[in-house]
């Protein structure tokens, strides 16, 4: 399974301890205090790396400290500050507060960062408390401790397309008909168990990333089956394809079930644009569906198309492009992509 939950705890270096110290010179008998500041201890920092694709890394490595920073001296030298601890993560990783569950960042873009525990401040050496009517103050600050908390990263995929149906209705098939994508393709359900990632070319330069996920159930919403698994992953897609199984028994009940799943997991999802399409239509002989058997409810009809034969996949390949352009101003990302974008993408 996809890599995309992990659980860390992140700590913010300590900050070094001022120092009492006092002159020490031959012919001063009495110096003053010449104690150094403490250094800031180091941050914790997410970076978003976009040629990472999985939190795959976080569950061998849990556990997040920075360096502390260094003690003061005497002949008032600050004591050196920690560094940094830079923690890449992948595009898309969503950073959650574990005991609050308060969203604290949605890291979409390459380079993004974000302070998930900030380091402490180092403490004031005693000469920082002298005064005219205090000449030898014997007293320093201590450091204070880092920031510390434990933290939720959840990867939500970057995708432009989002491949919707039931499971075995044709949509790792089309994925690898309109991309080089490879995504496992058998004849039973489920087969698709983690998204998958394909770059579909329209011309030289331009293209658009799909992702087929796995496929729904009634009750997804609710976690049935893979439905969480699946639904947290659409969240950032910016059309919905919708596959119709060209041989069901009752499609328009189908495409009730999978809006409803849609709108209960969130209501965003009712103003995603969507285009349905009847999929698998070589098995039922390549018959022309010219118009929409059910009622699409203000989605777009996309035909009847077949990832084994290619029927129809040009024309959709099209009307993708051309809705994502016209609605390319809209969501993270709002051009489509360019073949640059999101990482690990099959092209």
């Amino acid at each position: 399974m996809l890599a995309d939950r992990a659980s860390i705890h992140v700590v913010g270096g300590r900050g070094g301890s001022g120092c009492v110290s006092f002159r020490r010179e031959k012919y001063v008998p009495k110096g003053g205090p010449d104690g150094g500041d403490g250094g800031d201890g180091g941050s914790v920092i997410l970076v978003v790396n976009p040629h990472m694709r999985t939190l795959l890394d976080f569950q061998s490595r849990t556990l997040f400290r920075a360096p502390a920073g260094a003690h003061g001296s005497g002949n008032q030298r600050s004591g050196r500050s920690g560094e940094d601890l830079r923690v890449p993560v992948p595009q898309g990783t969503l950073v959650v507060d574990e005991e609050s569950g308060e969203t604290l960042a949605d890291l979409v873009d390459p380079g993004m960062e974000f302070v998930a525990a900030r380091g402490g401040r180092g403490g004031r050496g005693n000469a920082r408390f002298a005064t005219p009517t205090r000449q030898a103050p014997r007293m320093a600050q201590p450091g204070t401790e880092g920031g510390e908390r434990r933290l939720r990263l959840e990867l939500r995929l970057i995708a432009d397309v989002g491949l919707v149906g039931f499971p075995n209705v044709g949509k790792s098939t089309l994925l690898s008909r309109l991309s080089a994508a490879r995504p496992k393709i058998a004849d039973y359900a489920f087969t698709t168990l983690e998204p998958h990632l394909g770059l579909v070319r329209v011309r030289d330069e331009e293209s658009f990333v799909m992702a087929d996920l796995p496929g729904l159930i009634e009750g997804a919403h609710q976690g049935k089956g893979l439905g969480h698994e699946f639904l947290r992953h659409i969240w950032r897609t910016r059309l919905l394809l919708v596959l119709i199984d060209s041989l069901s028994e009752d499609p328009a009940h189908d495409l009730g079930v999978l809006r409803n799943e849609l709108h209960s997991y969130h209501l965003d999802f009712a103003h995603k644009p969507m285009i349905v399409v009847l999929s698998r239509n070589d098995l039922t002989g390549g018959v022309a569906v010219p118009a929409a058997p059910f009622p699409l409810e203000g989605a777009s009809w996309g035909g009847a198309i077949s990832g084994v034969t290619g029927e129809g996949t040009q024309a959709l390949k099209d009307q993708i492009w051309s809705m994502l352009t016209r609605e390319g101003q809209s969501g993270p990302g709002a051009e489509p992509t360019n073949g640059g974008r999101v990482a690990g993408i099959k092209e």
